[in-house]
């Protein structure tokens, strides 16, 4: 099957292709594909999803950003910094999560970034606040949370054929699996879309973050679906998708020891640094499922996510 060409608005904010490197730290025949290099004001895989949507908003002549997200929210201080960037103004709805330091100073760089913040303290209340909000917002464009749309898909599309190109320009072998965090689906209904369309047979391996609210495969899926209707590929096969919950612990943004150990083996081992909501409990994930022989003899990839910038905040 030929690559689709993405023809859709698309704005660059970061540089392709994001390094992959082997990671014997992590695992025999692991490797890391590393989004957190991706993206200039703020790295990672929002910044991946913000170059499709935020072209969006600007073609369709819109004026302010609304989404939602946690205190800590990686997408909402992203589309902020990018939004304001492009001569957009931002409001975002933040509901409660635990609160620790990480937390803290996301929050301060959130804070200082000028977009509007309501603390709505709850889905329920977002909810129930979000036709006030819209109302007050000049000519308002809404992403949903963590922009998982499928056009903000796209970035991850465009990963998934970013990565066949390395694969078969020698940088790594084809990996059997991708392991990759799991918060509200984006990045893995991307990959889903993507990886068969870029020639590869790679299994992904979801990690949920995201508590009760986590996306149900099915529904992750039904993204990957929408996304490739962009592309008129609607009946293009999807990568296989197993969706693993064992590594959440009492829910979004609550540290668990298994996190912590892999924060500490990443830092040490392969110089990574992840962050206590997403990535730690992915790198966990990946050593307890690799210990098991739940991925096979590999090759595996970790696909990095995170991505902070120093004058992000």
């Amino acid at each position: 099957m030929t690559a689709p060409a993405l023809h859709f608005p698309r704005l660059e904010l970061g540089e392709t292709p994001t390094p992959v490197r082997a990671a014997p730290g992590l695992g025999a025949d692991v490797w890391i594909k590393d989004d957190g290099r991706f993206g200039t004001l703020w790295g990672g895989n929002k910044a991946r999803k913000l170059e499709w949507t935020l072209a969006d908003a600007l073609e369709r002549g819109r004026r302010t950003l609304v989404t939602t997200g946690a205190l800590g929210t990686n997408h909402g201080l992203a589309t902020a910094l990018y939004g304001r960037a492009h001569g957009l103004d931002v409001t975002l709805a933040l509901v409660d999560q635990p609160l620790d330091d990480h937390v803290r100073a996301q929050l301060a760089r959130i804070e200082a970034s000028g977009a509007t913040v309501c603390r709505t303290h709850g889905p329920a209340r977002t909810l129930a606040a979000a036709p006030a909000i819209l109302a007050r917002a000049r000519r308002p464009y809404y992403l949903p949370v963590g922009g998982s749309s499928p056009r903000g898909c796209l970035g991850y599309v465009d990963a998934a054929l970013e990565l066949g190109r390395q694969v078969e320009a020698g940088e790594l072998p084809e990996p059997t699996h991708l392991v990759v965090a799991v918060g509200s689906g984006g990045t893995a209904a991307g990959l889903l879309a993507g990886l068969p369309l870029a020639g590869l047979r790679t299994e992904v391996v979801g990690i949920a973050v995201y508590g009760k609210r986590t996306p149900s495969a099915r529904r992750i899926a039904r993204l990957a679906r929408r996304t490739l209707s962009l592309l008129d590929r609607k009946r293009a096969e999807l990568a296989p998708f197993d969706l693993r919950t064992d590594w959440l612990g009492a829910g979004y943004g609550h540290r668990t020891p298994e996190a912590e150990a892999a924060t500490r083996l990443a830092r040490e081992r392969e110089d990574l640094e992840l962050d206590p909501v997403y990535t730690s409990k992915a790198v966990a994930a990946l050593l307890d499922l690799r210990r098991d022989g739940a991925l096979g003899s590999g090759p595996v990839l970790y696909w990095h996510t995170y991505g902070p910038r120093r004058n992000g905040g």
